[in-house]
């Protein structure tokens, strides 16, 4: 393994350093890259949030989380202690520019480095935390400031926030994320379409007949009940991770991989889907919620009971069927899906290019399975290429439909890193090639809004399904409607 190229020396700030998304994903991650050698040894990361805890607690916090969330074979006790020495802890009250000397002490033992503001809180508190950032001197010109999703909750409320953070940051400074950019699977699309001769020529309406991007999980909503009450499906997944996906997939060639090109790009294709009428939307779209039901054969309750809201009609799944207006891919639908509660777990994009155009082996007719491309991003990521071949042995021509596998680990003999690894990296570098713009982001909020709108006029409440399954019977008709059918993918 090449060692890990060493980043500039920074203080990592998480807001809400100890809540779930911090002590599960982002102080993992960095524990990782120090393991990697890529932390120098000035670097410091800074839990602020109001729990109440000093640096030794938050430290003995990061010791216990850091057992549950890194695998054993990751663990060593020289790194781990190593890290937790990183560790300091403030109180802060976001909203109390008041309650900030903790934070200013803190930093101004280093001034001039680097800073890393990574708001892992609620959204109402980006504007908030940014203004008290700018009262209290803590916002400099190497400042970054990190937003999770999702960016507000329509395209006004993101607007706001975009407003509310671009007022003490430029637009350089600020990195929108969205994990699903860093999965290696995801970056590796960039490099199979434009760095091999072979698949370009074919990337385009004349050959592809569909595309499906799956996002399966088989959990509910656990202790996200809350967020998700406010969120559904629709926003906590469509509006950036699969549309972000979707992105990737029909962008068309940059000039060169760099920082603004490939955005510049991402964002074309957000503004050449095609708008949802209310009739596109109610035929276009399907919206489900999971019902009781088994989960790897145990009773599970419905997302009602998980939530304490018999009433609630919040989407835990939807499908969409959207279409790019341009040249390349005018007439190819591209199938979305995600939803909770499902029968496995499992992401991936799948590129369906269009049969042969005359069977001319005798007998085939109705027996070849089409070409397709399938981009697995999880349980594992990997690329397969499934074609037709004969099969062996005499007696005629019997087809048989066979796949050239890529899997990431195999082929190159380590584990691929975590995308919070790759992409905190990438935010002290200062490159945002992997992150949202702003104008992105609207962009997607712009059509997704359409969606919004059509469904709060039609008042149609969510089809149920019962946990476990594929998802609503709605969603197949949509497909097959087509004359098509959902890809069901690899189980974990």
């Amino acid at each position: 393994m090449s060692p890990a190229t060493t980043v500039e020396p920074c203080d990592f700030v998480v807001f809400g350093g100890t809540g779930d998304l911090a002590v599960r994903k982002l102080l993992p991650a960095l524990y990782l890259r120090d393991r990697d050698g890529q932390l120098p040894a000035e670097t410091r990361v800074i839990g602020a949030s109001r729990a109440g805890l000093d640096t030794d607690g938050y430290r003995d916090k990061v010791r216990g989380e850091l057992a549950r969330f890194v695998s054993g074979d990751q663990l060593d006790s020289d790194t781990c202690e190593r890290f937790l020495n990183r560790l300091e802890y403030v109180s802060v009250d976001a909203g109390d520019p008041e309650n900030w000397a903790g934070l200013r002490e803190c930093l101004a033992a280093r001034e001039g480095a680097i800073r890393v503001f990574y708001l892992a809180c609620a959204p109402g508190l980006f504007g908030p935390i940014c203004d008290n950032l700018a009262l209290n001197g803590l916002a400099d010109a190497q400042s970054r400031v990190v937003l999770e999703k999702p960016i507000g909750h329509d395209l006004a409320s993101a607007r706001a926030v975009n407003d509310a953070v671009g007022a003490v940051f430029e637009e350089s400074q600020i990195f929108r994320i969205d994990h699903y950019l860093g999965k290696e699977s995801v970056q590796n699309l960039l490099v199979t379409r434009f760095a091999n001769t072979f698949l370009e020529p074919l990337w385009n309406s004349s050959s592809i007949d569909h595309v499906q991007i799956n996002v399966a999980e088989s959990l509910g909503v656990g202790s996200r009940g809350g967020y998700y009450e406010s969120a559904g499906a629709l926003r906590d997944m469509l509006q950036n991770h699969l549309l972000q996906m979707l992105c990737l997939v029909a962008m068309e060639p940059p000039t060169y991989v760099d920082r603004e090109t490939v955005r510049d790009e991402k964002l074309k294709v957000l503004q050449a889907l095609k708008p949802m009428s209310p009739q596109d939307v109610e035929r276009c779209t399907v919206a489900g919620q999971y019902g009781p039901g088994l989960a790897d054969g145990i009773a599970v309750p419905g997302y009602q009971e998980d939530v304490e809201n018999p009433a609630s009609t919040t989407e835990t799944f939807i499908a969409v069927k959207a279409e790019i207006q341009n040249w390349r891919w005018a007439g190819v639908p591209f199938y979305l899906r995600t939803g909770k509660r499902m029968d496995r777990r499992c992401s991936e994009i799948v590129v369906q290019f269009k049969p042969v155009p005359h069977p001319m082996f005798p007998g085939s007719e109705g027996h070849s399975e089409p070409n397709r491309l399938v981009i697995q991003l999880q349980p594992h990521e990997g690329m397969r290429l499934h074609m037709t071949a004969k099969e062996p042995g005499p007696g005629g021509i019997r087809l048989k439909p066979v796949s050239l596998d890529l899997n990431y680990i195999e082929t190159f003999k380590r584990p691929s890193p975590d995308a919070y690894e790759r992409l905190l990296m990438d935010v002290v570098r200062g490159n945002p090639t992997l992150f949202m713009r702003r104008d992105e982001v609207e962009a997607a909020w712009e059509w997704v809004e359409q969606i919004l709108v059509g469904w709060e006029k039609s008042e149609r409440a969510p089809r149920r399904y019962p946990a476990g399954t594929n998802g609503p019977t709605d969603a197949t008709t949509l497909i097959e409607r087509d004359g098509r059918a959902w890809h069901e993918g690899v189980t974990a």
